[in-house]
């Protein structure tokens, strides 16, 4: 007997999902595989550090060639758990991890294990490209069967879910296992259509090597994930010597030790309370908690009360199994989940002692952005904030391996701007840059050694919350960015006219090109707003992302039941929704209390992004081809991710000059749209 799965074009009873669920469905595992992809891939290959959207961009180009491959003749869907498979081999045969040996920080390079970069970010670029190609593909045969509008309001309707999925996800931790499952469910679930079974036996066999592949790194000891990081603990030494080691995606970032064998290794930890004579360490607070192991070292000087603010539960709750002196079981301790910015913006307490302990995060705030999740905690507006919240006496103190006299002269240029005056500054020689700065606003509060003075010259500027660049040492596109860039324009280029054919086909939708070049930026732009007012955690940039997508939907909803005005008023309309966006900083929102600064912040982010759908939506209505017309603004999409990185020349807060520029443009090459759109009006 044959086994008809295994024939894709044979008759079998009708079964299946209906064609709108389908579409759902299919809309829900694209952005989900994505989402999982840019979690995945950046905890196994560290280059993705270097390079904040290289995957999103892979996805915007393959599920943008997807989508012009709807109604080619072979149809690629059934064959991507195959490929999808293939990548998940790929990187977990050759994972790219920091070579604990060179004990380098992944910003400013170091020795790795594994592939060269320029083997492998090729082939993770052209694989997740190929991998979301095909998913595409798929969802643009079932987006062609409704009318545009109907089509894009499922695909919105699936991605929320998408979203919502991922995120409860993340809220609970799982493993990626997880996530290899719910995508090989809904591969099955969406692999029969009507009496079509889409998925061959090879299909199937890659879905239970995928599952079986990230189930063996989910279930390798010492691994753990936490909604950031995968997080890599490895116990070192016996007895006094004793130790355990935390990697973070493959780098090096902790070590859990006594509080005596920290002072015998690094005893510039207990610099501080020296630097703070005479202080009562009423209430201290400590900035990335981490372990606990600076909080026990704060109970051991004194302190009467620490607030320990880590961002990432797991690493406290590793604290709290692991550090033998349990510095969270302690009554003195109050522990908070919580971003450092944000906890610094809310809290109403005054601290004797203020404390950034190697808060250097190692990750990025999302996928598509520059920004890393300690990036707002050393901007001038975040040291005059830790000032207002100093008691009387009162000393700000940071610590880390700082690796280049720059930064620690760019560090200590910021202090001297919030405080008046030069910071204390202690180096350990031969440490990689291991330094200690001590400021307070009554010099005769510090018991300082030495004071700063400028090891380089000019001494780098400080970063402001519109410029948040702490690594990079004056604003501009470093060469091998502008080169990574330059090579994947040419080879979307080539993918594009080899996989979907001539670039001529979507000529008449140059204008919804342009939109999606747009609505990225503006996109970008909403999460880092967010990630400033409301703290960089993953729980806010969720929160952002879906209430895009659920921007999106209503305006779809409103652009079905509604007669809108000519796209004309529209355009304006949304013009100056942009320039009142680019009049208010998002930091002068920061004065506001916590409700009414999320009504303006909501207003300003989402009141763009709105009128830009209805915008889009009256457009896309009076396509004559959907798909293609789909995938011009998908590909637009990914040119804005690219153009994202003009922020690490001129910060955030011009990309809304980008983004008017790029809907000018779309208006410009609308223009027979337009003159149709008032004809209908008229």
């Amino acid at each position: 007997m044959v086994d008809v799965l295994d024939r894709p074009n044979a008759a079998v009873p009708s079964r299946g999902l209906a064609p709108g669920p389908r579409l759902i469905a299919l809309s829900f595992l694209m952005l989900f595989v994505e989402l999982a992809l840019i979690r995945w891939a950046g905890s196994n290959v560290v280059y993705l550090s270097y390079f904040s959207n290289f995957v999103l961009l892979g996805s915007f180009l393959g599920i943008g060639v997807g989508f012009l491959r709807a109604n080619a003749r072979f149809n690629a869907f059934p064959w991507a758990p195959v490929a999808l498979a293939a990548l998940i081999a790929f990187v977990f045969l050759f994972p790219v991890e920091i070579d604990r040996a060179g004990e380098q920080l992944i910003y400013f390079g170091g020795a790795t294990t594994g592939l060269p970069t320029w083997v492998t970010l090729p082939i993770v670029f052209l694989a997740v490209a190929t991998v979301l190609g095909m998913i595409g593909q798929g969802v643009a045969r079932a987006f062609a069967a409704f009318e545009p509008l109907e089509a894009y309001r499922l695909d919105v309707a699936g991605s929320i879910l998408g979203i919502a999925g991922f995120s409860i996800l993340s809220f609970l931790r799982a493993p990626p296992v997880a996530w290899g499952v719910v995508a090989a469910a809904v591969f099955l679930a969406v692999g029969v259509d009507g009496r079509r079974v889409l998925l061959p036996l090879a299909s199937r066999l890659a879905l239970v090597v995928l599952v079986v592949l990230l189930g063996i790194e989910s279930l390798a000891a010492g691994d753990s994930w936490s909604p950031y990081y995968k997080v890599t603990t490895t116990e070192q030494g016996t007895g006094d010597d004793a130790s355990v080691l935390v990697d973070v995606n493959g780098i090096p970032h902790q070590e859990v030790q006594t509080t005596a064998r920290r002072n015998a290794r690094e005893p510039i930890y207990f610099l501080p309370y020296e630097r703070a004579q005479d202080n009562p360490l009423r209430n201290v607070l400590v900035v990335g908690a981490g372990n606990g192991g600076d909080v026990a070292i704060a109970l051991a000087n004194g302190a009467q009360h620490v607030d320990a603010v880590e961002i990432d539960p797991r690493l406290a709750e590793i604290g709290q199994e692991l550090n033998p002196e349990r510095p969270y079981d302690d009554p003195r301790v109050t522990l908070h989940i919580d971003d450092g910015r944000a906890f610094l913006e809310r809290t109403d307490t005054l601290y004797d002692l203020i404390l950034f302990a190697l808060p250097d995060s190692l990750t990025l705030v999302s996928g598509q952005s520059s920004l890393r999740l300690e990036s707002y905690l050393f901007t001038t507006g975040a040291m005059e904030q830790a000032r207002e919240r100093l008691a009387p006496g009162g000393v700000f103190s940071m610590y880390n391996y700082y690796r280049q006299d720059w930064l620690v002269d760019r560090l200590a240029g910021t202090l001297a701007q919030a405080y008046d005056q030069s910071p204390c500054v202690d180096r350990v020689e031969g440490s990689a840059g291991l330094a200690l700065l001590s400021v307070s606003s009554e010099p005769e509060a510090l018991n300082c050694a030495e004071r700063w003075t400028p090891l380089t010259s000019p001494a780098p500027a400080p970063v402001n919350d519109d410029y948040p660049f702490l690594y990079l040492r004056s604003p501009g596109l470093p060469s091998f960015y502008a080169l990574t860039m330059a090579l994947i324009l040419l080879a979307s280029l080539a993918v594009i006219r080899v996989a979907a054919g001539p670039l001529s086909q979507m000529r008449p939708y140059a204008d919804l090109f342009f939109m999606g070049v747009a609505f990225l930026l503006l996109e970008t732009k909403s999460v880092v707003q967010f990630a400033l007012l409301f703290g960089t955690t993953w729980f806010v940039n969720a929160l952002v992302f879906a209430g895009v997508l659920v921007s999106v939907y209503i305006a779809i909803e409103v652009a079905k039941r509604v007669r809108l005005p000519h796209p004309t008023r529209l355009y304006a309309a949304l013009v100056v929704a942009l320039a009142v966006a680019f009049a208010v900083p998002t930091s002068a929102l920061l004065t506001l209390p916590s409700i009414p600064r999320f009504i303006v912040a909501v207003v300003l982010a989402f009141a763009p992004i709105f009128l830009a759908n209805l915008v889009f939506t009256q457009r896309f209505a009076d396509v004559g081809s959907s798909t293609t017309a789909f995938g011009a603004n998908l590909l637009g999409a990914m040119v804005g991710g690219l153009l994202e990185y003009a922020a690490l020349l001129v910060g955030y807060r011009p990309l809304l000059i980008l983004t008017a520029a790029a809907y000018g443009l779309a208006f410009l090459l609308g223009r027979s749209h337009l003159v149709r759109a008032s004809a209908r009006v008229g």
